[in-house]
């Protein structure tokens, strides 16, 4: 009997973590994606731009412990998503809407729960606006904002979270980069001070900086480029949206506590959480509360 017992204690952890892995084609683009457990969907969408989903497979996991089935995607230009050529016709917030909806329908989804975590925020609010009759619920987490303003004090409220020696060593790596030192010494070095910005608890740092040295420079740029010639606001899109919405924001974030209240008053139905001694990585700095704050809203 005992024998059974654990063996049935072993199916069932491997179902909660069961894991399908594929790509879909779409035009010009191989999308990759990622799924975990079973029950309703979630999408998270990882931050950036420019970025692969990994460093979200351990959100996605603990997620699915809820008995929801979690999604993660790598953006087009990113990871295993590969598109014909890596240019401003092809990396764009509306195609990146269109990957998104063809996801959606492929997994034959008719309303998922959308989690965006900084890059992802704006993402996710995009296609919101686009497609608010897909979304069941929204979790803004550490998100760049409905608009562009967050881009007017980023830089200063990163180097307030540095030391005055990080700040240095920083700028110092950076020139190097952009007098054309592209060598992995000089990117992990320079990742290896700026993760720093990005953490509370400095003793998270090198996970950031590991993250931070997969950073596609090229889709990230084009992806601002696009940002900002569309004027992204999305400000006055969600007067009429009803569904639920959570804000999860650091006080000590590089993103202030400002813009979660501006993207919080944009949703009539919305909650705002601010979090003590929490930096950019909720679940790395504040983990028992970011995760009990999600689980609460998502039930």
């Amino acid at each position: 009997m005992k024998n059974i017992l654990a063996l049935l204690g072993l199916f069932s952890q491997f179902f909660c973590y069961s894991q399908t892995e594929n790509t879909i084609s779409n035009e010009n683009v191989k999308l990759h994606y990622k799924t975990f457990g079973k029950g309703k969907p979630i999408l998270i969408i990882n931050g950036g731009p420019g970025m692969n989903c990994e460093g979200f497979v351990f959100i996605a996991k603990e997620l699915a412990k809820l008995n929801y089935k979690t999604i993660i995607y790598d953006q087009r230009g990113t990871g295993q998503s590969v598109i014909t050529s890596l240019d401003e016709n092809n990396i764009t917030m509306d195609l990146m809407v269109k990957d998104i909806e063809n996801l959606r329908k492929h997994l034959k989804i008719k309303k998922w729960t959308i989690l965006g975590h900084s890059f992802g925020g704006i993402m996710e609010a995009y296609y919101a606006s686009k497609h608010p009759n897909t979304i069941e619920k929204l979790i803004f987490s550490s998100s760049g904002g409905i608009n562009l303003k967050f881009l007017d004090y980023l830089g200063t409220r990163l180097n307030n979270n540095l030391t005055k020696e990080q700040q240095d060593s920083l700028n110092y790596y950076q020139e190097k980069i952009e007098s054309g030192d592209i060598s992995e010494e000089t990117s992990k070095k320079r990742a290896a001070v700026l993760a720093n910005a990005y953490v509370f608890d400095k003793s998270k740092a090198p996970i950031i900086a590991e993250r931070l040295t997969q950073l596609n420079r090229k889709t990230n740029s084009l992806v601002i480029q696009n940002l900002q010639k569309i004027k992204f606001d999305c400000s006055n899109s969600f007067s009429n949206f009803k569904q639920p919405v959570l804000v999860l924001q650091g006080k000590n974030d590089i993103i202030s506590v400002e813009t979660a209240e501006e993207i919080a008053k944009a949703f009539p139905n919305s909650k705002l959480v601010t979090i003590d001694n929490c930096a950019h990585y909720g679940w790395l700095d504040a983990k028992e509360l970011y995760f009990k704050e999600i689980e609460s809203f998502l039930n």
